[in-house]
């Protein structure tokens, strides 16, 4: 049985078992588009009753030349496989992914996803760069959790590690200009048995060549950026605020839902013995 109190550890999964991972890059091909999109679609459509996404202005508006990294919490198991459908469903890119002991899933590196070894800050500067190199390619959006772990759910104060700015940094001095859009994703009980995903793609924040970067300040700037996006989301929907949404899929109602949907529409007179 899982105790409670050790689902959230302060250490990356390679510090902790001290792991020496070689890297791996991703390695995506047309085949394997197809077979993550019926795996990873059809795993959300079984789960979930519907996915709804607003905000995609900020990352369509872009200027065609502009490398864009995403950033996003990451606070359970399902966030992975919303990064996929982002990318690929709505901003109809490439998903590229850091994940930690990619080894135990390789078959990930097809989606999208390529290694990071977070034993030590200078284990971790190969995933940092082959990402800063996968930014040249404008048919992929880098999307990173800069947390660095997992969280619980709305955990707050949201902190980041420097590696985000890093590679803002870079990148902006590389290819002369760098975007960033924050994601807010959460998981919601509607009306509906099951659970729906909101995702709210924040404004684009532009980072120039000639920009001077303070890493610790603009660090602090963004995750209080992100942090503002989450809670706003959290507060829109908890006052069932929903303008603005858009739906990437919606199930049909179960059976059991269609007969209370078709009770509720009958008008039982008073005193009818009904």
């Amino acid at each position: 049985m899982v105790n409670l109190e050790d689902l959230y550890s302060e250490v990356p999964p390679t510090k902790l078992r001290n792991i020496d991972e070689k890297f791996c890059p991703a390695a995506t091909s047309k085949f394997w588009k197809i077979i993550g999109d019926f795996v990873f679609y059809n795993m959300l459509k079984r789960r979930f009753y519907a996915f709804r996404y607003k905000g995609e202005e900020n990352f369509h508006s872009k200027p065609d030349d502009m490398p864009i990294i995403m950033y996003a919490p990451h606070s359970n198991w399902w966030d992975g496989i919303v990064s996929y459908a982002i990318c690929h469903g709505i901003c109809h890119q490439e998903l590229r992914l850091m994940v930690e002991e990619l080894k135990r899933f390789p078959i990930l590196r097809h989606a999208g996803c390529f290694s990071i070894n977070k034993k030590s800050p200078q284990a971790s500067m190969e995933a940092l760069k082959y990402a800063i190199h996968e930014l040249s390619n404008r048919n992929c959006n880098v999307y990173l959790y800069p947390q660095g772990i997992i969280k619980p759910p709305n955990f707050r104060p949201i902190e980041f590690q420097s590696g985000l700015a890093y590679m803002v940094e870079k990148a902006a001095k590389r290819y002369g200009k760098v975007g960033l859009i924050p994601v807010a994703v959460n998981y919601f009980f509607l009306r509906d048995n099951r659970p729906e995903v909101f995702v709210e793609l924040g404004k684009r924040i532009e980072v120039k060549a000639e920009d001077k970067i303070d890493r610790k300040i603009f660090t602090e700037d963004l995750a209080k950026n992100l942090e503002k996006l989450c809670d706003n989301q959290f507060q829109d929907i908890s006052h069932a605020r929903f303008k603005g949404y858009n739906t990437l899929f919606q199930q049909k109602l179960k059976w059991y839902r269609r007969i209370e949907q078709r009770l509720k529409k009958i008008d039982i007179k008073k005193n009818s013995g009904v």
